[in-house]
């Protein structure tokens, strides 16, 4: 059987940081699944089926790439699909303690399930979600730093209009 990993994330919105990290796990990995998270506590800019419906267009170019919501434990989703290591992106040394405490305890939870760590290329490791929405809504330009639809979707948001 062919080993599966599942990349989980807000992506509200996706950056091309996120779109990198997906590309660099499918050389590594022939199935991924990109678990889009519905988390209550934060309040998201775009709604769950938003963002995975976004990344069901930039994705849909690889068949072995499938888009998934979730809620609840992400061990518990990998073991649900058949996924046994879990991506998770690291921008800078800052990101690390956050995301080794995560890997030990889905190691806790589920020790058949690894973590892998990967870094996205450096045009894209000072990018995250929340600086792409506040550029935004400062009126600053987004350009180079997620997909065209992403802006579009960014547009619309803070517009309400399409372009």
């Amino acid at each position: 059987m062919d080993t599966a990993a599942i990349y989980p994330g807000s992506f509200d919105p996706v950056t091309n940081g996120h779109l990198d990290i997906i590309r660099r796990s499918r050389e590594v990995f022939p199935r991924l699944i990109v678990a889009v998270l519905c988390n209550s506590r934060k309040k998201a800019m775009f709604s769950v089926a938003a963002r995975a419906a976004i990344l069901e267009r930039l994705l849909a170019d690889d068949d072995h790439i499938e888009v998934i919501s979730f809620d609840g434990l992400l061990v518990k989703v990998a073991q649900e699909r058949e996924a046994s290591v879990v991506i998770r992106g690291l921008r800078a040394a800052t990101d690390f303690e956050y995301e080794f405490q995560m890997a030990m305890m889905n190691r806790h939870l589920a020790d058949q399930i690894k973590t892998m760590f990967m870094v996205p290329h450096e045009d894209y490791t000072y990018l995250s979600s929340s600086l792409i929405k506040e550029i935004y809504e400062l009126g600053g330009t987004v350009t180079g730093m997620v997909p065209v639809e992403v802006e579009e979707q960014l547009r619309e948001h803070f517009t309400g209009q399409k372009e």
